[in-house]
């Protein structure tokens, strides 16, 4: 296998990892919006509830911040332990 194709498959993966990234970002931004918006309106309509809403909050927000770091870790494992070497090397028969 050249070095050419080598380095074409580290940089399109590269490429890919960042789209990955950039919408794992702006998925937990959204979320992230989403729950402060409607922690907003729950207080707005029962203000006795403050602070059971602020613990299911926190909560939820919580596990929405996992996912983007499931993401990177995964990410982390296609920039260091990048598969598609191996299945290129397998594929061309060397």
């Amino acid at each position: 296998m050249d070095a050419q194709l080598v380095a074409m498959i580290y940089s399109y993966t590269a490429v890919g990892v960042g789209i990955i990234l950039a919408a794992a970002g702006l998925g937990s931004a959204l979320g992230w919006g989403m729950i402060c918006s409607k922690f907003i309106e729950g207080i707005a309509r029962q203000p006795e509830m403050r602070a059971q809403l602020t613990g299911q909050m926190l909560f939820t927000g919580g596990l929405m911040e996992a996912f983007p770091m499931i993401v990177l870790g995964i990410s982390m494992w296609f920039i260091f332990a990048n598969p598609f070497i191996g299945a290129a090397q397998s594929a061309m028969g060397g």
